[in-house]
């Protein structure tokens, strides 16, 4: 979803250097897309096209060298032999959005069968098969019109996280975690906790630790809640995707496809 997308540009300047605050440019000068946005643009393919899923998401990622991926994904991208490694890093999480989006007039189930799909061919750990699922199924919940406090019920029966701190809370403690089960939890109350989209970019990046990632978890989970606004679409289209056409392509094909 484009909530991912943005959320991964605004954040990632600050990934390796924390801000501990909501006051900062929404764009700064060193912001670019990363890895979140180019898998989760595989992941909208994988689910338009049904695309093998390990073809797919090689050829994104070869197609798009040195964003950021980590070490061990980095090793899968370029195998021969690609194979799930029982992972349970939060990349799970922060591609899985179109599965909620391209299901939201459908029942749960496909949704969560279309995360999974995009999950297992890596992170094929139970908590990152968990985390994934838990982001496709706050989306989901949001695009059916629940409000924050439902998704915040219901994702800690399901998913047993607990969503009960505030940003205020969890930031002064808060340090850099790839997990799903450090980054997940956290970047859901972002968004649940958030009065639009972009201040639920903020309050992810405010956090610190893995900016980018946390806000591209909490911006889809706000997009459904708040919507997005078409301004901040745009500039990001226009001033850092202009060398990733194919992410803007096939991002502008996903929301043209009926639910």
């Amino acid at each position: 979803m484009w909530g991912a997308i943005v959320g991964d540009i605004a954040g990632s300047m600050y990934e390796w250097d924390p801000i501990g605050t909501k006051a900062f440019p929404f764009f700064g000068p060193r912001c670019d897309y990363t890895d979140d946005s180019v898998c989760t643009a595989a992941v909208a393919e994988i689910l338009l096209d049904g695309s093998p899923p390990a073809a797919a998401l090689q050829r994104w990622c070869r197609r798009h060298p040195g964003r950021g991926y980590g070490g061990m994904f980095a090793g899968w991208i370029g195998s021969a032999d690609p194979a799930p490694y029982g992972s349970f890093g939060n990349g799970a999480a922060m591609r899985v959005s179109p599965a909620a989006f391209l299901n939201r007039r459908r029942p749960l189930g496909e949704a969560l069968a279309a995360a999974d799909r995009a999950t297992a061919v890596t992170h094929d750990h139970p908590e990152g098969m968990k985390g994934a699922r838990a982001v496709a199924h706050a989306i989901w919940l949001a695009f059916q019109g629940a409000r924050a406090g439902r998704v915040r019920r219901t994702i800690e029966a399901a998913y047993g996280y607990d969503l009960s701190r505030t940003v205020d809370l969890i930031r002064p403690g808060y340090r850099f975690d790839e997990t799903c089960q450090g980054t997940v939890p956290e970047a859901l109350v972002c968004a649940l906790e958030s009065t639009d989209f972009e201040d639920a970019v903020r309050n992810a990046i405010s956090l610190g630790g893995d900016a980018d990632t946390l806000a591209a978890i909490a911006g889809p989970v706000a997009e459904a809640l708040h919507g997005i606004p078409d301004e901040l679409v745009a500039a990001a289209a226009r001033r850092f995707l202009g060398s990733a056409p194919d992410i803007v392509e096939v991002m502008e094909r996903m929301y043209r496809t009926p639910p």
